[in-house]
């Protein structure tokens, strides 16, 4: 079992000095644009995490005038209660610990406190280019295996190391073919151990995926979900070798597994390029919630969902459908963000859901 009981917030973002508490299973966190909606789940996302969901700079999620932030949670993990705090420090450093204890790499936090993220921009993971795929991919593993991300985190160390390699050789017309071989060879093992993961992952995650949409969307169209990977069909090594003079050429590593894609069609077209506003909201859905009930499956206890402004323009029954999903059959903690109170607090009772009101 994993539930957040309380949250503190110093000098992040909108907040000077302020705490919150979670008595129960479902929260609703009303009130206008700008009053710090968000910032709540984004600061549950850091002690998840140890990062924002919504920025890649620590520094701007500093309260204006302030030089640092601390967040602290109070959570119950496994009938155990545990606290977990992150310190910016004044001088950009940033600290994480679990009851006062320290990691060396925040990378072996990642797991911990499983949680899903399902936000306005996330409409990207459906509109936008491969790399919001993989991302959302390599984040859902990683909190599975902390063996993928350690893997992960390997692969694109040498990628970075061939592409300099690579691109400083088209700079200077020196090019040593032997150091290449090296890093190819380097490069291959964290690849195809991810790649295998991916694989095997997504061939019982696609199919759910699709089943769930037609669930949310409550009506049978013609969806398609593949993994999309030069590795299933060449070995990584022989790619590699395949590709050089185009990677020399263009001074970057043109194939491998930073490369793959989901490809998403509706009939025989791409998705995104036909989808309505309900549909693709529906395909995040699907894909969000089955993130979720595969975290539940394997870390036998439900993550924490965090749903933020998630109900803009959104009939009334996929809201109801959407609700029904993630407040009433799954048993997580549930982070729900909302500018109208009234809709939330009508849909919740006709649900008959018990929750917690946070008003700002």
């Amino acid at each position: 079992m994993l539930y957040l009981k309380a949250i503190s917030l110093l000098q992040f973002k909108n907040y000077t000095n302020r705490s919150f508490e979670f008595p129960k299973k479902v929260v609703a966190i009303c009130g206008k644009n700008g009053m710090g909606k968000t910032n709540i789940l984004d600061a549950i996302h850091y002690l998840c995490f140890t990062k924002s969901y919504f920025s890649n700079t620590d520094a701007i999620n500093v309260q204006q005038g302030a030089r640092g932030f601390r967040i602290e949670g109070l959570f119950t993990l496994n009938s155990q209660d545990e606290t977990a705090v992150c310190i910016l420090r004044e001088t950009g450093k940033k600290e994480f610990l679990i009851d006062a204890a320290p990691y060396d790499k925040f990378s072996m936090h990642i797991g911990r406190y499983p949680c899903v993220v399902i936000a306005p921009d996330d409409a990207v993971l459906i509109t936008g280019g491969s790399e919001e795929r993989r991302a959302f991919i390599d984040a859902l593993l990683s909190q599975l295996d902390p063996e993928y991300l350690k893997q992960l985190i390997l692969y694109n160390k040498i990628l970075q190391q061939r592409n300099s390699f690579l691109k400083t050789a088209a700079e200077t017309g020196s090019f040593d073919e032997e150091l290449l071989s090296v890093l190819d060879v380097q490069l291959q093992a964290p690849g195809s151990f991810i790649f295998s993961k991916r694989r095997d992952a997504l061939l019982a995650f696609l199919p759910k995926v699709k089943r769930l949409y037609t669930e949310i969307a409550q009506q049978e169209e013609y969806l398609s979900l593949l993994y999309e990977s030069r590795l299933l069909e060449t070995e990584f090594g022989e790619l590699l070798q395949a590709s050089r003079q185009k990677d020399n050429l263009l001074a970057r590593t043109t194939n491998g597994i930073h490369r793959d894609d989901i490809t998403i069609q509706l009939g025989a077209q791409p998705f995104k390029n036909i989808a309505s506003q309900g549909q693709r909201k529906s395909l995040l859905f699907a894909l969000k919630i089955t993130e979720l009930e595969l975290l539940a499956a394997e870390k036998k206890f439900s993550p924490v969902l965090l749903l933020d402004d998630v109900f803009e323009k959104l009939d009334e029954e996929r809201i109801s459908n959407l609700l029904a999903k993630v407040c009433i059959e799954n048993d997580g903690q549930v982070f729900i963000t909302d500018t109208n109170k009234e809709r939330i607090t009508q849909h919740m009772q006709a649900l008959g859901v018990d929750f917690h009101l946070i008003e700002l």
